[in-house]
C-alpha cells in the first residue's frame, strides 16, 4: 500500500477535476492510501469523490497564496507520492516540493495544447506560470504525465521540454459507476421523447469547445434532414450562442439546458455525439459516448480524438474547422443509421487501466 497526494485547485465541473476524483477512487479502491488536498474548496465533482479518500480544502483565494498551508499538508501526510493537476497548480506543487527536498516525489500531469492553453492567458501571472512551467518540468526527476501522446509532443515541440521528460497515460474515463449512471433514463425532454434525430454535445461554453462552429454545421444538417441538437455545460459564451442560434434560425431546435450532472444517460439516449472543439487534451466525452455505443464524430483538432478514433478508422475524424465537412459527416451518420461497437476501442480508458498506469509511474524510481 502506497501513500498518494493528488493536488488540484478545486473540483468544478471540469473534465480534468472529474478524471481525478475518478482516479482517486480507483486507487483507493485498490488499497493505496489517498489524500486529495484542493488549494481553494468545493466543486460540483465533490459529491462524486469515494469516502474512503481523504480531503483536504486549504481554502485559498489565490494558489500562489497557498503555498504555506500546502507546505504544512504535505508535510503532515508525508506521502510516498504526488501528483499534481494542470499548469498552475503544477508550478506551487513543485516549488512546495523543492522546499522540502522532495522533487523526486511530485509529478505534475499538463491536461491540454500547452501550446494552445498558453496562447489564451491574457493574466500577466498566467502568463508567468506558463513561462516558469517549462523550466521547472525540466527540472524534475519525474516526466510530465500528458493526458494524450499528442499533448506531450505539443509540449516537446513548443517549450524546452525534452522527450525524455514527458509520458503519457490514459484518462480513467469508464468506472463501475459511468457504467450505472448510464442505466438512468435521460432528463431532457427530447431525449425522452423526439419524432426526430436528437444530436449532443457536452463541454465548457468557451471558444476552446468550438460550438459556433457546431451551430453553423447544424444549420446546414437541418436543410437536409430535421435534427435536434442538445448542447449541455456553462459558460461565458451561453448568451452569444443562443444569439447565433437565432441568427441562423434554429434556435427552436437547439438548447442550452446548462450543466448535467449525469451526461452517461442522455448519451445514450443520443442519436450521434459530436466534439466540435479547436483544441483538446484528451476529450473525456467523447469516450464517454463511445462507452455507451453512441455514434460520434469529431473534428480533427489538436489533441486527442485522431488518438482515441484511430486516424478515423473507429468514427468519423472531420477536416479541423471545416463546418461543410462537419455538416456532410452529420447527414452521412444519421443517413446510414448503423448500429456501432466501441468497446475494444474504449477499452483502456478504464480506471482499472487508468490507475495501474498512474500507479506505475507514480511510484517508479
Amino acid at each position: 500500500m502506497a501513500k498518494i497526494v493528488i493536488v488540484m485547485h478545486d473540483l468544478r465541473g471540469g473534465g480534468a477535476e472529474k478524471m481525478m476524483v475518478r482516479l482517486a477512487n480507483q486507487l483507493s479502491a485498490n488499497g493505496d492510501s489517498v489524500h486529495l488536498v484542493l488549494t481553494a474548496e468545493g466543486g460540483v465533482n465533490r459529491k462524486f469523490l469515494s469516502d474512503t479518500v481523504n480531503l483536504v480544502e486549504l481554502g485559498c483565494e489565490r494558489t500562489l497564496s497557498s503555498f504555506g498551508k500546502l507546505r504544512k499538508t504535505l508535510k503532515a501526510i508525508e506521502p510516498d507520492s504526488i501528483l499534481s493537476v494542470l499548469t498552475h497548480i503544477n508550478v506551487i506543487a513543485a516549488i512546495t516540493c523543492f522546499s522540502l527536498g522532495w522533487q523526486h516525489k511530485l509529478s505534475v500531469s499538463e491536461r491540454n495544447a500547452f501550446s494552445l492553453d498558453r496562447s489564451l492567458k491574457t493574466d500577466t501571472v498566467m502568463k508567468l506560470v506558463y513561462f516558469i512551467a517549462p523550466l521547472i518540468y525540466r527540472l524534475l526527476p519525474k516526466p510530465v504525465i500528458a493526458v494524450s501522446n499528442g499533448v506531450a509532443d505539443d509540449l516537446v515541440a513548443h517549450t524546452i521540454v525534452r522527450r525524455k521528460d514527458v509520458t503519457s497515460a490514459s484518462n480513467p474515463v469508464i468506472t463501475d459507476e459511468t457504467i450505472e449512471a448510464a442505466k438512468s433514463a435521460p432528463q431532457h425532454e427530447w431525449l425522452k421523447h423526439s419524432d426526430v434525430p436528437v444530436l449532443l454535445s457536452i463541454g465548457r461554453l468557451s471558444h476552446q469547445k468550438g460550438f459556433d462552429l457546431l451551430l453553423k454545421a447544424f444549420s446546414l444538417v437541418q436543410s437536409e434532414i430535421k435534427c435536434r441538437l442538445i448542447i449541455y455545460g456553462e459558460g461565458e459564451l451561453k448568451e452569444g450562442l443562443a444569439k447565433q442560434a437565432k441568427e441562423l434560425l434554429v434556435s427552436e431546435a437547439v438548447s442550452f439546458p446548462g450543466y448535467i450532472a449525469n451526461p452517461l444517460a442522455e448519451m445514450k439516449a443520443a442519436d450521434l455525439y459530436i466534439l466540435s472543439s479547436r483544441f483538446e487534451g484528451s476529450p473525456n466525452a467523447i469516450v464517454e459516448a463511445m462507452s455507451v455505443n453512441t455514434p460520434v464524430i469529431a473534428f480533427d483538432c489538436p489533441h486527442g480524438p485522431k488518438e482515441i478514433l484511430k486516424d478515423g478508422s473507429v468514427a468519423p475524424l472531420v477536416e479541423y474547422l471545416n463546418v461543410d465537412a462537419l455538416a456532410k459527416a452529420i447527414v452521412s451518420t444519421l443517413n446510414s443509421n448503423k448500429s456501432v461497437d466501441y468497446t475494444q476501442d474504449v477499452a483502456r480508458f478504464s480506471s482499472v487501466n487508468s490507475a495501474n498506469e498512474y500507479r506505475r509511474i507514480l511510484l517508479e524510481l
